[in-house]
């Protein structure tokens, strides 16, 4: 009999990490193990003491989750196998009884809170704001309060759990908000599918004028397109940071392994975070012509080697 795999996601029951983990029907059924932090997760499954980490990594209203970044780019050597987007649709949980009037203080994961802003501000324009390891947290900790001055902002899934009311509903200030979650392993690479997305860290070499643009040129020349590009500091010292990017392809793409490995030779160090498939509509079509065009080329080029005297 095959033992289960172990996946390990941001806990306590109810969070959003949880409900993206619930969409996969695979990851449903692996075994379990909650941690209250996704560094936490991650560290694991580098110890060997998980098969799988997933953990959000980016927010649609507030952009990269910064405490999963850093840990695949600077402490970890993790092979991102998939992404998993799912919609983001925040409520007000409260214990039974309370109203908008008796709340003073409002808690949850930071990223939550920022995404709520404006109707925060509208409602609830008093109130202080506290963070939470995470939203289902911060809902475990008003349910147990029973305090009506207390709220807590979370989803149904994790007002259901604990037993708390659903004061307000959809307050996330942009409705179609979305996270995307990745799930982690030691090793391996998922097979191309054609819809891929890679992930990359640059470490340039030198800091001289123009470096990056030799960098990015890379991969105008060959037709990659890039869906992300960030700057993150690299904990090294004031003005010393790397590159975050998400490049549409896979590295089994020949345009796409040309390009890193121009890179890698030419200007800069490359951390190689995954290719796996991507959850969006990708470039499918413009990534095939270009590899098309890039295999006639290097057929062109073995022509012409064969050629050479011996």
């Amino acid at each position: 009999m095959t033992s289960l795999r172990t996946i390990g996601y941001l806990g306590p029951h109810g969070t959003f990490t949880e409900q993206a983990v619930l969409s996969e029907p695979d990851l449903a059924d692996c075994k379990a193990k909650l941690f209250s932090s996704m560094p936490a997760v991650l560290n694991a499954v580098e110890a060997g003491d998980l098969d799988l980490g997933f953990a959000a990594i980016e927010n649609s209203i507030e952009g990269t989750v910064n405490a999963t970044i850093d840990t695949l780019a600077f402490s970890s050597n993790l092979l991102i196998q998939r992404e998993v987007v799912i919609p983001i649709s925040m409520e007000l949980l409260v214990a039974p009884g309370a109203t908008l009037e008796s709340i003073k203080t409002v808690v949850s994961f930071p990223h939550a809170i920022a995404q709520c802003r404006v109707w925060l501000n509208e409602h609830l324009p008093g109130a202080d704001h506290r963070a939470a390891n995470s939203t289902a947290g911060a809902v475990e900790r008003v349910a147990q309060a029973q305090d009506p001055s207390v709220a807590a902002i979370g989803n149904s899934l994790a007002g259901s759990i604990y037993g708390l009311t659903g004061l307000a509903t959809g307050i996330e200030d942009t409705h179609g908000n979305q996270t995307r979650f990745v799930t982690v392993a030691r090793q391996g690479v998922p097979k191309i599918t054609g819809n891929d997305k890679t992930s990359i860290v640059i470490f340039q070499r030198d800091d001289r004028p123009g470096s990056l643009l030799s960098i990015l040129q890379e991969f105008s020349a060959r037709q990659i397109n890039l869906s992300k590009l960030e700057s993150r500091p690299t904990k090294k010292g004031l003005g010393n940071y790397c590159f975050i990017m998400d490049l549409d392809g896979h590295i089994s793409d020949a345009v796409v392994a040309d390009a890193l490995k121009n890179i890698m030779a030419k200007q800069a160090e490359v951390k190689f975070l995954g290719s796996y498939p991507t959850a969006g509509t990708g470039a499918t079509e413009v990534r095939a012509e270009a590899n098309a065009a890039w295999r006639s080329a290097e057929d062109w080029l073995a022509t012409i080697r064969s050629q050479v005297d011996d």
